[in-house]
């Protein structure tokens, strides 16, 4: 009796060989009902799909995955570099995905591990808000590289690593408030942000409330919700209307370096001066800070580190060596040119 062939099954079912072969492999663009019928044809055929093929697929592909959020971001770029030189020396396979601002990156991992059959996933940037239920979905090691989950969410589900984005900030407006400011303006991401512009902003909000200076609401800005705090221009904007709003300050806490190089534009352009009228502090430490005119105040964070710690902790998951971990890293206040003492 001559044996019953792919071909033959999709015969049967009324579909093509592609679908088929998605069906057996459990691929996720095909419909639950269109995989259960040609399931039904296979047992009801006693069809064995072909061995050597099958295993193919089944061979263990050493992969990782890294899925970025702000693929354009210089803060991420000697962090990708170092995440594809550690797993890379590890044997293992480097697959950098972007993911689009309005896709659900967990959504986009579930795909990637089905279609690409990931051994771990590094989770970077990205406003990560995700409920527990999400998380569970996800079947094997990952950790989330700067990103910081805001809330009650459990720590056993999940790995990280990331600065105290509050703290750092506590740090950043007392600096500011010991060289005699207290009209102090911050330039934020979207009002629904949940993640890092929130603890940012918390930091901003304890350093104050700490000091008892009272807090100005209208000298928090925030950019559009769609907005990425990591575009030049949305420094620039937010910093022309706080100046257009008549709103009294002597200088400014960007959440990002992107948008304190924009800030600092807009101010120049504006008739003033750095540090002399407006003192600015950025947050990441991007080389471009100490390039610009007048060089920039930040906090740099130890990038290349917690990429390195990221992946330890990644493969530590995969080789059961651990459970989930989270580490947190310091980090350093570099004082430049664009802030100084407050003398009026």
């Amino acid at each position: 009796m001559k044996a019953i062939t792919i071909k033959d099954i999709a015969k049967k079912c009324g579909v093509g060989v592609s679908t088929v072969s998605r069906a057996i492999n459990n691929h996720p663009d095909i419909s639950e009902e269109t995989r259960t019928m040609i399931m039904e044809v296979i047992k009801e055929s006693n069809f064995v799909p072909n061995k050597s093929a099958r295993n193919l697929k089944l061979l263990d592909t050493k992969t990782i995955a890294v899925l970025i959020k702000g693929i354009d971001n210089p803060f991420f770029q000697n962090m990708i570099k170092v995440f594809e030189e550690e797993i890379q020396d590890r044997r293992y396979s480097f697959i950098l995905h972007r993911v689009d601002s309005n896709q659900d990156e967990i959504e986009v991992a579930l795909e990637l591990i089905k279609e690409k059959r990931l051994k771990g996933i590094v989770f970077l940037g990205g406003n990560f808000s995700h409920q527990e239920e999400k998380l569970k979905e996800i079947n094997i090691p990952f950790v989330l590289s700067t990103i910081a989950i805001a809330g009650d969410v459990d720590k056993n589900l999940y790995s990280s690593v990331c600065v105290d984005d509050k703290n750092e900030s506590e740090k950043v407006v007392n600096f500011l408030c010991n060289q005699g400011h207290t009209k102090i303006a911050i330039l934020a991401a979207g009002k629904s942000d949940q993640s890092i512009s929130k603890l940012r902003i918390q930091g901003y909000r304890n350093a104050l409330i700490k000091r008892n200076i009272p807090i100005n609401e209208n000298l928090i800005r925030h950019i559009n919700d769609n907005e990425n705090i990591q575009i030049i221009e949305n420094g620039y904007k937010l910093m022309k209307e706080l100046l257009a709003s008549g709103e009294e300050f002597t200088a400014v806490y960007s959440i990002s370096d992107s948008m304190a190089i924009g800030a600092s534009k807009a101010i120049l352009e504006n008739g003033k001066r750095i540090p002399q009228d407006y003192s600015i502090v950025g947050f990441d430490g991007l080389d471009i800070t100490y390039y610009y005119n007048p060089s920039i105040t930040t906090i740099r964070q130890p990038v290349e580190e917690m990429a390195r710690e990221t992946t330890k902790i990644l493969f530590d998951l995969i080789n059961k060596k651990t459970q989930n971990q989270h580490r947190v890293f310091q980090g350093e206040l570099i004082e430049r040119e664009s802030t100084s003492e407050l003398n009026r």
